[in-house]
C-alpha cells in the first residue's frame, strides 16, 4: 500500500481518449447540453425537493462533459489552418465554455438553450472544416468492425 502511493502518478491528465484517437464530434457536447436543457425542464416541473437536488447535481456533471467536449475539439480538433479560415471558431467555442459555466450555475431554460445554439454553430464549422471526413468512420467500415 505504501510503495503504490509512493509510485502513483502526482498529476492526473484527462483527455477525450489517451491516444489521441484523431475521433471529434461536437455530438458529444450536444448531447451533454441536451440533457441539461432536459434535466431543466424536469427541475422545473418538480416540486420533489430530493428530485430537485439529484437533477441539480446531475446537470452540473452534465455541463462540465459538454465543456469538456468543447475544450477537446478546440484544443486537440481545430488546427491553426481552420482558425485562419474559420476565426469564429475562437470566439465560438470561448463562448459555448463560457455557456457551460452559466448552465451549470442555473436552472433558466433560455441559458441551455443558448448553449444549444452554440453548440451548433461550432458544428458547422467542424462540418465546413472536414470534421466528419477527417475524424469518423465511414459506417459501412463500422459496421465490419
Amino acid at each position: 500500500m505504501f510503495l503504490t502511493k509512493i509510485l502513483a502518478p502526482k498529476t492526473v491528465a484527462r483527455a477525450h481518449c489517451d491516444l489521441p484517437c484523431g475521433v471529434y464530434d461536437p455530438e458529444q457536447a450536444r448531447i451533454e447540453a441536451e440533457s441539461c436543457y432536459k434535466i431543466i425542464e424536469k427541475y422545473n416541473a418538480s416540486n420533489d425537493e430530493v428530485f430537485r437536488a439529484r437533477a441539480i447535481g446531475i446537470k452540473e456533471e452534465r455541463a462540465d462533459l459538454a465543456k469538456h467536449h468543447i475544450d477537446v475539439l478546440w484544443s486537440d480538433y481545430f488546427k491553426p489552418e481552420h482558425v485562419q479560415k474559420y476565426p469564429e471558431i475562437t470566439e465560438l467555442c470561448w463562448k459555448a465554455a463560457k455557456q457551460c459555466s452559466k448552465v451549470k450555475g442555473s436552472v433558466d431554460i433560455a441559458d441551455a438553450k443558448s448553449l444549444l445554439d452554440m453548440i451548433d454553430k461550432i458544428a458547422d464549422v467542424w462540418t465546413k472544416a472536414g470534421g466528419p471526413q477527417a475524424t469518423r468512420m465511414p459506417k459501412a467500415v463500422a459496421a465490419r468492425a
